[in-house]
């Protein structure tokens, strides 16, 4: 069995939100992995006393400990309670009506001696490695594939000089344009208050036979490859296997540092949360 672990806040100044763990049970038999990258709201703007990093904490230790000792449960059924729990703990201080009450992406993986189960919510990954070395990652695509009109306003925005208050004005409209579609039909899904939410996510499984390996990534670790282009899954996961998680951290805090205006690779943080978890099942 091998468990590494890397994550790092992308300011240091902030709270990391990203929440991310394992759990092996004493039988040694199998094991959980839950890795959550919350969702940054407005300033002043959730609905919530507690914040973001407490959210995810609660989330995240609830999926992990359900998925982990429920094993009759399904993955989503396991997200599902996991995010009634969350709701009951803070529904009477706070507005869970408000649409940027705390959220998060998801990704969830649980193995046993014969099968390995998935789970992935928004848009932080899995990459399942082969025993033939290939790999496949688990993706959900739904934020990539916003209708045209909204994919036009990035553009737009992107191509407008930061600082700008052309740049902020358009920007505010990007944003209203995609709230309208978060947890929404047509749209794109993430773990808040509504445990139906679980259904949406991103499931299958493999035969324990076909899996060498697997490795969560928080979208601030992944835009090594989907952001700058640095390489492939392959590529990525091949880093990670060879120096380990830090290592890709690190990778992509040079990549932004060579870009910290966003002028080559438009992205909507200079600098993200980053997290990457490494099992060999």
């Amino acid at each position: 069995m091998r468990i590494e672990l890397a994550t790092e806040p992308g300011d240091p100044q902030h709270p990391n939100e990203d929440y991310a763990s394992v759990a092996l049970p004493a039988s040694g038999q199998g094991g959980a992995l839950v890795l959550l990258d919350g969702v940054t709201p407005p300033p002043d703007d959730v609905g919530c006393a507690h914040g973001v990093p407490w959210f995810t904490a609660r989330l995240g230790g609830a999926l992990l400990e359900l998925s982990g000792s429920y094993r009759d449960m399904t993955l989503p059924e396991t997200l599902s309670a996991a995010i009634s729990r969350t709701a009951e703990v803070h529904r009477s201080t706070c507005d869970l009506s408000h649409a940027r009450t705390p959220q998060a992406t998801v990704v969830a993986a649980r193995w046993s001696p014969g099968t390995v189960e998935y789970l992935v919510l928004s848009d932080s990954v899995l990459l399942v490695e082969h025993p033939d070395g290939s790999v496949r990652p688990v993706l959900d695509t739904r934020l990539d594939e916003l209708p045209p009109a909204v994919q036009t306003l990035r553009d737009a925005v992107r191509a407008l000089p930061r600082g700008s208050a052309e740049r902020t004005a358009a920007g505010r409209e990007y944003g209203a344009a995609v709230e309208a579609l978060r947890n929404a039909e047509g749209g794109f899904f993430t773990a808040a208050t509504d445990p139906a939410v679980a259904a949406r996510a991103v499931t299958g499984s493999f035969p324990r036979s076909e899996v060498r390996s697997l490795t969560a990534l928080s979208d601030g670790a992944s835009r090594w490859v989907e952001v700058f282009g640095e390489g492939s899954w392959a590529d990525c996961l091949a880093v990670v296997r060879k120096e380990g998680p830090q290592a890709l951290v690190d990778r992509v805090r040079a990549a932004e540092a060579a870009d910290p205006a966003g002028t080559r690779f438009p992205r909507g943080k200079s600098r993200d949360d980053a997290t990457v978890v490494l099992v060999e099942p």
